[in-house]
Protein backbone atom coordinates (compact mmCIF):
# COMPACT_ATOMS: atom_id res chain seq x y z
CA UNK A 1 0.00 0.00 0.00
CA UNK A 2 1.24 3.34 -1.10
CA UNK A 3 0.16 6.82 -1.92
CA UNK A 4 -1.01 7.71 -5.11
CA UNK A 5 -2.71 10.64 -6.87
CA UNK A 6 -6.25 11.19 -8.73
CA UNK A 7 -6.61 12.75 -11.94
CA UNK A 8 -8.57 13.21 -14.99
CA UNK A 9 -8.50 11.58 -17.97
CA UNK A 10 -7.88 14.08 -20.92
CA UNK A 11 -8.11 11.81 -24.02
CA UNK A 12 -5.62 9.83 -26.13
CA UNK A 13 -2.65 10.42 -28.24
CA UNK A 14 0.71 9.26 -29.33
CA UNK A 15 3.80 9.65 -28.49
CA UNK A 16 7.23 7.98 -30.39
CA UNK A 17 10.12 6.65 -28.73
CA UNK A 18 13.72 6.78 -29.83
CA UNK A 19 13.62 3.84 -32.27
CA UNK A 20 10.51 5.41 -33.89
CA UNK A 21 7.68 2.86 -32.77
CA UNK A 22 4.19 4.72 -31.62
CA UNK A 23 2.80 4.68 -28.39
CA UNK A 24 -0.68 4.90 -27.83
CA UNK A 25 -0.85 6.85 -24.32
CA UNK A 26 -3.84 8.32 -22.50
CA UNK A 27 -3.29 11.48 -20.84
CA UNK A 28 -4.20 12.19 -17.64
CA UNK A 29 -4.27 15.56 -15.64
CA UNK A 30 -3.03 15.14 -11.90
CA UNK A 31 -2.51 18.71 -11.22
CA UNK A 32 -3.99 20.45 -7.37
CA UNK A 33 -4.33 16.71 -5.34
CA UNK A 34 -4.81 18.54 -2.00
CA UNK A 35 -4.02 16.61 1.04
CA UNK A 36 -7.81 17.00 3.29
CA UNK A 37 -6.81 14.35 6.25
CA UNK A 38 -3.92 12.55 7.52
CA UNK A 39 -5.10 9.10 9.32
CA UNK A 40 -3.07 7.22 11.68
CA UNK A 41 -2.82 4.35 13.62
CA UNK A 42 -2.93 6.08 17.09
CA UNK A 43 -6.46 8.20 15.99
CA UNK A 44 -7.95 6.12 13.31
CA UNK A 45 -6.74 2.45 13.98
CA UNK A 46 -4.87 2.44 10.08
CA UNK A 47 -2.71 5.05 8.13
CA UNK A 48 -4.18 6.87 5.24
CA UNK A 49 -3.84 10.18 3.43
CA UNK A 50 -7.35 11.35 2.18
CA UNK A 51 -6.64 13.98 -0.85
CA UNK A 52 -9.46 16.51 -2.41
CA UNK A 53 -8.97 16.84 -6.81
CA UNK A 54 -10.87 19.33 -8.70
CA UNK A 55 -12.62 22.55 -7.64
CA UNK A 56 -16.40 22.64 -6.37
CA UNK A 57 -18.15 26.24 -5.57
CA UNK A 58 -18.78 27.05 -1.93
CA UNK A 59 -22.01 27.65 -2.78
CA UNK A 60 -22.18 23.18 -3.43
CA UNK A 61 -20.44 22.54 -0.66
CA UNK A 62 -22.80 21.56 2.43
CA UNK A 63 -21.96 22.59 6.21
CA UNK A 64 -19.98 19.18 7.15
CA UNK A 65 -17.82 18.96 4.08
CA UNK A 66 -16.82 23.06 4.59
CA UNK A 67 -15.91 22.65 8.04
CA UNK A 68 -13.79 19.73 7.00
CA UNK A 69 -12.17 21.64 4.38
CA UNK A 70 -11.77 24.24 6.58
CA UNK A 71 -10.17 22.63 9.46
CA UNK A 72 -7.58 21.11 6.57
CA UNK A 73 -7.03 24.55 5.54
CA UNK A 74 -7.87 23.42 1.87
CA UNK A 75 -9.81 24.57 -1.16
CA UNK A 76 -12.87 22.17 -1.73
CA UNK A 77 -12.95 19.69 -4.47
CA UNK A 78 -14.81 17.72 -6.69
CA UNK A 79 -13.80 14.39 -5.47
CA UNK A 80 -12.65 12.90 -2.06
CA UNK A 81 -10.59 9.53 -2.19
CA UNK A 82 -8.41 8.11 0.28
CA UNK A 83 -5.04 6.35 -0.04
CA UNK A 84 -3.84 3.83 2.50
CA UNK A 85 0.11 3.73 3.08
CA UNK A 86 2.30 0.53 5.08
CA UNK A 87 2.95 2.82 8.77
CA UNK A 88 3.11 6.08 9.81
CA UNK A 89 6.07 6.89 9.00
CA UNK A 90 4.81 7.17 5.08
CA UNK A 91 3.04 10.01 5.97
CA UNK A 92 4.92 12.20 9.08
CA UNK A 93 6.21 14.60 5.88
CA UNK A 94 2.87 14.97 5.11
CA UNK A 95 0.83 18.20 6.57
CA UNK A 96 -3.04 19.08 5.95
CA UNK A 97 -3.56 21.26 2.97
CA UNK A 98 -0.51 20.71 1.22
CA UNK A 99 -0.04 19.66 -2.62
CA UNK A 100 1.30 16.59 -3.67
CA UNK A 101 3.02 16.74 -6.44
CA UNK A 102 3.70 14.80 -9.37
CA UNK A 103 7.20 13.81 -8.64
CA UNK A 104 5.42 11.25 -6.64
CA UNK A 105 5.85 9.42 -10.41
CA UNK A 106 8.22 8.59 -12.83
CA UNK A 107 9.04 7.55 -16.45
CA UNK A 108 8.90 4.02 -16.94
CA UNK A 109 7.28 3.00 -13.31
CA UNK A 110 4.39 0.81 -13.52
CA UNK A 111 1.16 1.64 -12.15
CA UNK A 112 -2.27 0.63 -11.41
CA UNK A 113 -5.39 2.59 -12.69
CA UNK A 114 -8.99 2.86 -11.25
CA UNK A 115 -11.94 4.30 -12.72
CA UNK A 116 -15.63 3.74 -13.99
CA UNK A 117 -15.70 2.33 -17.17
CA UNK A 118 -18.34 4.04 -20.11
CA UNK A 119 -21.83 2.91 -19.63
CA UNK A 120 -23.07 1.42 -22.60
CA UNK A 121 -26.95 0.68 -21.18
CA UNK A 122 -28.98 -2.24 -21.64
CA UNK A 123 -27.20 -5.31 -24.05
CA UNK A 124 -28.53 -8.43 -24.42
CA UNK A 125 -26.18 -11.12 -23.56
CA UNK A 126 -24.33 -12.06 -26.22
CA UNK A 127 -22.92 -8.22 -26.55
CA UNK A 128 -22.58 -8.00 -22.66
CA UNK A 129 -20.67 -11.37 -22.48
CA UNK A 130 -18.89 -11.55 -25.55
CA UNK A 131 -20.66 -14.80 -26.03
CA UNK A 132 -20.48 -16.60 -29.44
CA UNK A 133 -24.03 -16.64 -31.24
CA UNK A 134 -25.89 -19.54 -32.47
CA UNK A 135 -25.85 -20.80 -36.58
CA UNK A 136 -26.73 -18.79 -38.41
CA UNK A 137 -28.22 -21.19 -40.65
CA UNK A 138 -29.15 -24.87 -40.82
CA UNK A 139 -32.78 -25.33 -38.74
CA UNK A 140 -31.77 -21.84 -37.19
CA UNK A 141 -35.19 -20.01 -36.07
CA UNK A 142 -35.46 -16.26 -35.15
CA UNK A 143 -32.76 -18.05 -32.68
CA UNK A 144 -29.51 -16.48 -33.33
CA UNK A 145 -28.63 -14.18 -31.09
CA UNK A 146 -30.63 -15.65 -28.13
CA UNK A 147 -28.96 -16.88 -24.77
CA UNK A 148 -29.52 -20.28 -25.22
CA UNK A 149 -31.19 -22.65 -22.18
CA UNK A 150 -30.71 -20.87 -18.80
CA UNK A 151 -33.41 -22.98 -16.42
CA UNK A 152 -32.56 -25.96 -14.62
CA UNK A 153 -34.56 -29.26 -14.28
CA UNK A 154 -36.86 -29.79 -11.01
CA UNK A 155 -34.10 -30.12 -9.31
CA UNK A 156 -33.12 -27.53 -8.28
CA UNK A 157 -35.61 -25.88 -10.42
CA UNK A 158 -34.75 -21.77 -10.34
CA UNK A 159 -31.73 -20.06 -12.10
CA UNK A 160 -28.53 -19.98 -9.97
CA UNK A 161 -27.73 -16.36 -9.01
CA UNK A 162 -24.73 -14.78 -10.85
CA UNK A 163 -26.22 -16.18 -14.22
CA UNK A 164 -24.81 -14.45 -16.99
CA UNK A 165 -27.57 -12.84 -19.07
CA UNK A 166 -28.81 -9.56 -20.57
CA UNK A 167 -28.62 -6.40 -18.20
CA UNK A 168 -26.66 -2.94 -18.06
CA UNK A 169 -23.59 -3.01 -19.46
CA UNK A 170 -20.38 -0.74 -18.43
CA UNK A 171 -20.44 1.81 -15.41
CA UNK A 172 -18.36 -0.61 -13.31
CA UNK A 173 -15.40 -0.09 -11.25
CA UNK A 174 -12.62 -1.67 -12.98
CA UNK A 175 -8.78 -0.98 -12.52
CA UNK A 176 -6.08 -2.07 -14.70
CA UNK A 177 -2.60 -3.32 -13.69
CA UNK A 178 0.75 -2.57 -14.36
CA UNK A 179 0.55 0.01 -16.98
CA UNK A 180 3.82 2.14 -17.74
CA UNK A 181 4.09 5.55 -17.79
CA UNK A 182 5.73 6.98 -20.52
CA UNK A 183 6.29 10.41 -19.67
CA UNK A 184 5.70 12.52 -17.02
CA UNK A 185 4.72 16.45 -17.99
CA UNK A 186 5.80 18.38 -14.83
CA UNK A 187 5.06 21.82 -15.80
CA UNK A 188 1.33 20.70 -17.11
CA UNK A 189 0.71 18.51 -14.27
CA UNK A 190 0.49 15.64 -17.11
CA UNK A 191 1.17 11.64 -16.55
CA UNK A 192 1.04 9.93 -20.17
CA UNK A 193 0.37 6.51 -19.75
CA UNK A 194 1.02 3.68 -21.73
CA UNK A 195 -2.67 2.27 -22.90
CA UNK A 196 -6.20 2.67 -22.09
CA UNK A 197 -7.72 3.47 -19.01
CA UNK A 198 -11.37 3.14 -17.76
CA UNK A 199 -13.81 5.72 -18.53
CA UNK A 200 -14.45 8.44 -20.66
CA UNK A 201 -12.83 11.67 -21.26
CA UNK A 202 -13.22 13.88 -18.18
CA UNK A 203 -13.86 11.16 -15.92
CA UNK A 204 -11.49 10.78 -12.72
CA UNK A 205 -9.27 8.05 -12.01
CA UNK A 206 -7.00 6.87 -8.93
CA UNK A 207 -3.23 6.16 -9.79
CA UNK A 208 -1.08 4.38 -7.42
CA UNK A 209 1.99 2.34 -8.25
CA UNK A 210 1.72 -1.07 -9.04
CA UNK A 211 0.89 -4.12 -6.70
CA UNK A 212 2.59 -6.57 -8.54
CA UNK A 213 6.01 -4.77 -9.22
CA UNK A 214 8.71 -4.29 -7.18
CA UNK A 215 9.08 -0.81 -7.34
Amino acid sequence: MSLGLIGQKIGMTRVFAENGDSLPVTVVDVSQNRVTQIKTQETDGYSAVQLSFGKKRSVRVNKPLAGHYSKAGAEAGSLIKEFRVSSDEDVAHIENGSIIDIDLFQAGQKVDVSGTTIGKGYAGTIKRHNFSSNRATHGNSKAHRKPGSIGMAQDPGRIFPGKRMSGQMGNVKRTIQNLEIVKVDKERNLLLIKGAIPGSKGGKVLIRPSIKVKQ
